[in-house]
């Protein structure tokens, strides 16, 4: 391998470690990511730094955490004068090439890449700005739990085509890159898929793969509501769980074309694994392979991310270079801004820029990290600022104005015995609330928020035409995926579904977000019909 190896990065979205086999689930048929582990470097506890797609990304491609490049939302941009990885790396002499989704807001669609070879799957404008004064139930995306009840089988669904496009391309370009000259430089390129991203819809191919009588369900099924957190019964009315109730065949059916889905994306990596082979560059290519954010996957009777349990914040993160890095397990907590300098550092550079990330190299040959994690979150649901502490086995969720959270992990894998009221753990408490309120008032980034909120939705409602910044590879895609008045995300997917179904219609009429506020508060009760338990019930 030479001193400076190609990268070619391997992302999936809303991938939760727990599914895959290598992290010790024992349903999912992943061959080809299994063979990858094996030849790898895996960080067992490696963290996004905001359980949401936009600004995950752009903190990693950024190596900063949020309030560093204030992508607050969904709908935020990132700004043009913020260095990124493939700035980075084109000084170091690579050609970058982002194939797929990156999910980058605003008018700046290539963020450093010399090119971009797929159109994105979402919009690039302010469409889904959250708005802190409309409310816990406010989702601006209009995503809700027809991903999940509407769970099954197809011949075919809109995530699929884009994925099909993503893997043709990286394929593609791979066999290009190998074309160029023997001076050429090495090349870094992202292929970023969008499953197994809700909804949970499978090829029927894939689907077969599994027998629905022999899918794990959750280890802790759906908790009282009077028992969750602030945070979780906030994300109750984002989530839509007071509009449809999931049934136990519903959890089956959901994990079911999760696993399908992800089974998928693994004959795309061993697609792209085939080329980097045949192209005769596997031996001086690193490999990354990581995901943007997990999914609750019916855990605690919470679905999709937005929350700092395990299931929403942890990722898959696995890098691969056998000549360069032994195989080994890294138990230390790490997180996607590790990233940016690590890969700067395995190109043969240094960051002399800002960064909130640790490279990781010194972990990829048998040293350790500084073991610590910090994560964001200021969407939809909670409406106040929401921040997250990892190091070493203990975890810290601070939501403003509520009661903290503690978890000794290791010793309470599920997170059900909250320690932040235990004395015994009092210095821990203080010291891992300390890490996170360093440089970080809660006031301050509440102003920031609603300030940019305001703005935002004040550019959305100007009058006329919005400017369309969206990415369009080729002809015909500015219609194909989810964009502005499409029908939102759950829409637009529900409509590419073929054979089309007929969406479950909510089964609970709607409540008002006053409602909803004075419920959350405790102040009032959470009503009758939505407080039998999820999971083994039936509907009315």
């Amino acid at each position: 391998m030479t001193d400076q190896p190609n990268i070619l990065m391997i992302m999936a979205d809303q991938l939760a470690p727990q599914a895959l086999s290598f992290h010790g689930n024992p349903d999912c048929k992943t061959p080809n990511l299994d063979r990858l582990a094996a030849a790898s470097v895996i960080f067992d506890n490696a963290y996004c730094n905001y359980p949401v797609c936009v600004p995950s990304r752009a903190s990693m491609m950024s190596g900063r955490l949020i309030p560093a490049i204030k992508v607050w939302d969904n709908a935020c941009e990132l700004a043009s004068s913020q260095p990124t990885l493939a700035h980075h790396l084109r000084h170091l002499g690579y050609h970058t090439v982002l194939s797929g989704k990156m999910h980058f807001i605003g008018p700046d669609q290539l963020h450093g890449f010399n090119e971009r070879t797929v159109t994105d799957v979402y919009p690039s404008g302010f469409e889904w700005v959250a708005d802190w004064h409309a409310g816990p139930a406010f989702v601006p995306s209009a995503t809700g739990l027809n991903g999940v009840v509407d769970a099954g089988p197809a011949a075919r669904t809109l995530q699929e085509d884009f994925d099909e496009e993503v893997a043709h391309s990286t394929v593609q370009t791979i066999y290009d890159l190998a074309r160029r000259a023997a001076d050429a430089g090495p090349w870094f390129q992202i292929a970023s898929f969008t499953s197994p991203h809700t909804p949970f819809v499978a090829d029927q191919r894939y689907w077969d793969r599994y027998d629905p009588d022999k899918i794990n369900m959750p280890r802790v099924g759906a908790l009282p509501f009077d028992d969750l957190d602030y945070a979780s019964r906030a994300l109750f009315f984002a989530h839509g769980r007071h509009r449809h109730r999931v049934i136990e065949d519903d959890l089956r059916r959901a994990r079911h074309g999760y696993y399908a889905m992800i089974s998928f994306i693994d004959d795309k990596v061993g697609e792209i694994l085939g080329a980097l082979e045949a192209s005769g560059q596997a031996d001086n290519t690193v490999i990354v392979f990581c995901a943007d954010h997990g999914e609750m996957l019916g855990e605690r009777g919470m679905w999709f991310k937005q929350s700092f349990y395990e299931w929403s914040a942890r990722v898959p993160l696995m890098i691969s270079a056998p000549p360069r890095y032994a195989p080994r397990r890294v138990k230390e907590c790490v997180s996607l801004v590790d990233l940016l300098p690590t890969l700067v550092g395995i190109g043969g550079g240094e960051v002399a820029l800002p960064c909130d990330g640790e490279s990781l190299e010194p972990a990829l040959t048998g040293g350790t990290t500084r073991d610590l994690v910090v994560s964001d979150y200021y969407g939809i649901g909670p409406c106040v600022p929401h921040r997250m502490v990892r190091q070493g086995r203990f975890k810290l969720i601070y939501t403003h104005g509520h009661p903290d959270l503690l978890f000794d992990l290791e010793a309470d894998r599920d997170e059900l015995r909250n320690l932040a009221g235990d004395p015994s753990y009092e210095d821990t408490l203080a010291r891992l609330k300390s890490i996170l309120m360093d440089g970080w008032d809660p006031q301050e980034i509440d102003r920031q928020i609603r300030a940019s909120q305001a703005e935002r939705l004040f550019l959305k409602a100007t009058p006329g035409e919005p400017a369309d910044w969206d990415y369009v590879a080729r002809t015909g895609d500015e219609t194909r995926y989810v964009r502005r008045g499409s029908g939102g995300v759950d829409g637009t997917k529900a409509d590419r579904r073929l054979p089309r179904i007929d969406p479950i219609p909510p089964h609970f009429p709607a409540i008002s977000q006053e409602d909803v506020a004075s419920i959350i508060e405790g102040i009032l009760p959470l009503p009758a019909h939505l407080s039998a338990s999820e999971g083994n019930a039936g509907r009315s």
